[in-house]
């Protein structure tokens, strides 16, 4: 389905939540391609007091009446974790294109469902994983892809932080698919994908929560070749938040933030260390917002830089990654 239209790519922010903040800053940070037409939410007041911030046209107090909207391209869904399924469904059946937040569903059945409808529906989608966009990405892709440090053969990823606990707190209630794994773990777990793909192994211990969610947790994932990749996350711990790449011929390190990344040393055997830097828009989500303008101006319903098939592989892991632990989310009962 191609845009109708040569204007700026009109968006729609369905749940004006804090992440919706972010997302809207970095649309607006580039007005000759792209602008948030509307904004939905279940509270009118909620809506309006959003477009008012951010001098949005319309105003919604229904997410059915944003998915409606005539004006609207492209939905953003910035909804809870449990939520996103419903909400891509239905933006998907009013014919707009979606990027939404990570985790991109609770599970991949449910992802699977998305995607189906999706491409039947001949819509664009992409998975908000916001770190996957950056131009060091695109180097450390040509890196690995002329194997600079050789062949890959482990994988280091981190990303935790630590919270205070408070039962009533999106990130320890369960309901609301809370834990480490789905809120931070999500950008190791994808940034493993980037490099090694999905894995045929998985081994994982967690710490819970009193409310059950996983606290922390650690896990090791085995692939076909025999490379391993090891991946920590947490809500009640910092963690480095760094990413380390072990090759045949030397490593590359992305420095903290490696979610947020900006600075990687490439150690090639027998040669100096080299930092690499690359600049970043000050609204980190400024690149997959132009990844998807991209996309749509090109005509493509999947992003080159993370397709749909890639998510689903990196929600079959994080599915895989829980298991063992009996944890499951109340919307999966």
């Amino acid at each position: 389905m191609h845009l109708s239209h040569s204007g700026p790519i009109r968006w729609g922010i369905l749940g004006p939540g804090s992440i919706a903040h972010k997302l809207t800053k970095s649309v607006q940070a580039q007005p000759d391609t792209h602008a948030v037409q509307a904004v939905g939410s279940r509270d009118k007041t909620k809506a309006q007091a959003f477009a008012d911030q951010y001098g949005i046209p319309n105003a919604h107090g229904s997410y059915e009446a944003l998915c409606a909207d005539p004006d609207v391209d492209v939905i953003y869904v910035a909804t809870p974790h449990p939520l996103h399924k419903e909400h891509c469904l239905l933006a998907i059946a009013h014919g707009k294109h979606v990027l939404c937040e990570k985790p991109f569903t609770i599970n991949a059945v449910e992802l699977q469902e998305v995607v189906d409808a999706a491409r039947a529906k001949g819509v664009f989608m992409m998975e908000a994983m916001w770190s996957r966009f950056f131009p060091l990405m695109h180097k450390l892709r040509e890196l690995l892809d002329t194997k600079a440090i050789g062949d890959v053969r482990m994988v280091y990823a981190d990303f935790g932080f630590s919270a205070t606990f408070n039962p009533e707190s999106r990130l320890f209630d369960l309901a609301l698919g809370g834990g480490a794994l789905l809120d931070v773990g999500v950008y190791a777990v994808s940034f493993t994908s980037f490099v090694l793909g999905e894995p045929v192994r998985v081994e994982s211990m967690m710490t819970p929560a009193p409310t059950g969610v996983d606290a922390q947790a650690a896990c090791i994932l085995g692939y076909e070749g025999g490379e391993l990749a090891l991946v920590s996350t947490a809500v009640t711990t910092n963690t480095p938040w760094e990413a380390t790449i072990l090759g045949t011929n030397g490593k590359i390190r992305l420095h903290a933030s490696a979610w947020h990344p900006t600075k990687m040393t490439v150690s090639i055997t027998g040669q100096p260390d080299d930092l690499q830097e690359f600049d970043a828009h000050e609204t980190g989500f400024y690149y997959e917002v132009e990844e998807v303008g991209n996309c749509l101006r090109a005509g493509k319903l999947e992003s080159d830089i993370l397709s749909l098939d890639e998510s689903l592989g990196i929600m079959r892991t994080l599915d895989r990654i829980r298991a063992p632990w009996g944890l499951k989310y109340p919307s999966e009962a």
